[in-house]
């Protein structure tokens, strides 16, 4: 019993906590018009692109059953024998991560919250969901790269290229059929293909080596002429608002690569007196005592505290 009430009080402080923490964020958002938003995987997940449990035993149940591997992350990295293995996985992949549309709308959300802000994206993931949503392509930074463009695997030049006709290929190579809505349809007799043509093999136009996804793992990632003018504007952003109110807006930021948003944020709310730091994220939120005055923190499901916030936004109009 003693237990129970323990239980029972941690939870009302928590309620209570996350309540008060949601007041802020509701007196923030209503008070700023400029606003800087860190996004990281998180926001995905909460979108419903999962790398692991029911969504990738949908599309990769045949691979784990063959290699043994149980998410989508370790299959990207399995040394398959073939180029023709390697690009069925990646081109399924690709696909459901890149082409189709998330099972939920947290990214239309945000992107409504956003509408009548002067906003900043820079984001870790390479899903592209903000551009698909509607997001000003020219307000978007993704540093880590896109799944949906290639480049040399040497490389040998600094150019990437879109892939959408050739991944659409391979998986039709494979016995799928893609819906209206680009989702992947399983053939009627259940069996699918687990390689794709060697013709359809993507290769560099200029030096012929294999091509590979532009994506940052290495000192090979492609920071093509798209990147940098994406990364200009950024700075130009980051500029203009140096000493301005700003909400920094972290969303679903982990410590895989804390480097590129978290701590960026932070220095940046040290910085500027008249930022206030927001992280959202579940179970993983913290801010350093420095800027604890300047921050709020909220443990739960992103798409749960947007929705919340974009609710509140519409009874305030």
């Amino acid at each position: 019993m003693l237990a129970e009430r323990r239980i029972r009080q941690t939870e009302r402080t928590m309620d209570n906590t996350r309540g008060q923490s949601m007041k802020k964020l509701k007196s923030i958002w209503a008070d700023t018009d400029t606003i800087l938003i860190g996004a990281g995987a998180g926001l995905s997940t909460s979108a419903g692109f999962s790398y692991t449990g029911e969504r990738f035993q949908r599309y990769f149940a045949d691979f784990e059953q063959r290699y043994g591997f149980h998410d989508m992350y370790s299959g990207g990295f399995y040394p398959y024998e073939t180029l023709e293995e390697y690009w069925a996985f990646w081109s399924r992949y690709i696909w459901i991560n890149r082409y189709m549309d998330t099972p939920e709308s947290v990214y239309q959300t945000l992107h409504t919250l956003v509408k009548g802000k002067d906003y900043f994206v820079l984001t870790t993931n390479v899903d592209h969901c903000f551009q698909k949503t509607g997001f000003d392509k020219n307000r978007l930074f993704y540093t880590q790269g896109d799944y949906g463009l290639f480049q040399c695997s040497m490389p040998c030049h600094r150019s990437t290229y879109e892939n959408r006709e050739i991944v659409k290929k391979m998986v039709l190579a494979q016995r799928f059929t893609i819906g209206a809505d680009g989702t992947l349809i399983f053939p009627e007799c259940g069996r699918l293909v687990m390689r794709v043509p060697e013709e359809l093999i993507p290769c560099c136009p200029r030096c012929g080596r294999p091509m590979t996804m532009n994506l940052r793992a290495d000192d090979t990632f492609v920071e093509d002429e798209g990147w940098q003018k994406a990364s200009d504007r950024y700075v130009d952003f980051l500029r203009r608002h140096a000493n301005e109110k700003v909400l920094l807006l972290e969303l679903g930021v982990g410590f895989n690569t804390p480097g590129i948003v978290k701590y960026s944020f932070w220095r940046m709310t040290a910085k500027n007196k008249e930022a206030v730091y927001v992280c959202v994220n579940l179970g993983e939120t913290c801010v350093p005592k420095e800027i604890e005055e300047r921050s709020v923190c909220i443990d739960g499901d992103i798409g749960e505290i947007i929705t919340s916030e974009s609710s509140q936004s519409s009874q305030m109009h």
